[in-house]
């Protein structure tokens, strides 16, 4: 019982990790209606902006409290990233809005390339580690929680909570879900459609880098390819929660990470991807909007 709620701990940090990573995915979707399959590039980039920091930090100061540097790693990250992404859009895909489905979808694409080979180009093509930066470790009964663990839960925690809030209570929310239902109309009623999609990509943006910086923090490791399988994953979380529903991508993302933890722990290594897939593949079969999505209705 022990081994099985280790797990379920392993797969509630993992999911943590993919279901920030699938908002940005959600939202996107939710507004315009595109996948910008760019997005797992972007975690990318923010993990190592991140490393960059911590290294700027080492070499700056002699000793700085761990709090303290998570802190300003993730502060930059989510700046430079945003910054990223903003421009991807404007430049990228808001010429392509009004044309034809393929289009953006096949700029996306063309996006992640140019994001992960740059990232190649400049930084190398080898693992860059980092020291352990969190290293504590607590016994409770019998089962391991680490330190870094209980920090990524709470970070994720508190961002859902304050996305939730700007969401649903303030004007920039009710801008998003307006411009979601019907951009025509929203701009008609006075809505800045173009500056709601861009902050969109601004808060996707800052949720991944959050997410590359705690992936960093985790594993210690990060390297130019590391936005392609944690990209599809949080896709894969996105799509079985339901696309376009923000709590269905957090409850995806939590899906894929228990699938993974508990199918590792019991099963082949091996094949953990293909047993996520085959879970996905099986629930759209039967629920194909997803856990919480709704069905499209075509407007006539």
């Amino acid at each position: 019982m022990q081994y099985f709620i280790q797990q379920l701990i392993n797969g509630l940090t993992l999911g943590s990790i993919y279901g920030l990573i699938a908002i940005g995915y959600t939202m996107v979707y939710g507004i315009i209606g595109m996948i910008n399959f760019a997005h797992g590039d972007i975690f990318m980039v923010g993990a190592f902006v991140a490393l960059i920091v911590f290294l700027l930090l080492g070499v700056m100061f002699y000793s700085v409290p761990v709090v303290a540097a998570l802190l300003i790693m993730m502060i930059v990250s989510m700046l430079l990233v945003s910054l990223y992404n903003w421009v991807i859009e404007k430049l990228a895909y808001r010429p392509l809005r009004g044309s034809f489905r393929l289009a953006p979808l096949i700029t996306a694409i063309g996006m992640s390339i140019v994001l992960s080979n740059f990232v190649q180009v400049t930084q190398g093509p080898r693992n860059k580690p980092i020291p352990p930066m969190v290293s504590k470790v607590y016994d409770v009964y019998g089962v391991s929680v680490s330190l870094k663990q209980i920090i990524i839960v709470v970070v994720t925690a508190l961002l859902l909570g304050i996305f939730w809030y700007v969401v649903n209570k303030t004007s920039l929310g009710r801008a998003q879900r307006a411009c979601e239902q019907d951009r025509t109309m929203a701009a008609l009623l006075g809505i800045n459609v173009d500056r709601t999609i861009s902050i969109t990509f601004i808060i996707g943006a800052s949720l991944a880098a959050v997410a590359g910086t705690l992936f960093l923090m985790y594993y210690g490791v990060v390297v130019f390819s590391d936005g392609f399988v944690p990209g599809v994953k949080a896709f894969t979380a996105a799509v079985l929660g339901g696309i376009g529903s923000i709590p269905g991508a957090v409850l995806g993302g939590l899906a894929i990470g228990f699938i993974e933890s508990i199918w590792s722990a019991y099963f082949s290594i091996d094949y953990k991807d293909v047993a996520a897939f085959s879970i996905l593949a099986i629930v759209l079969i039967f629920m194909p909007s997803g856990i919480l999505g709704r069905p499209e209705v075509e407007k006539v």
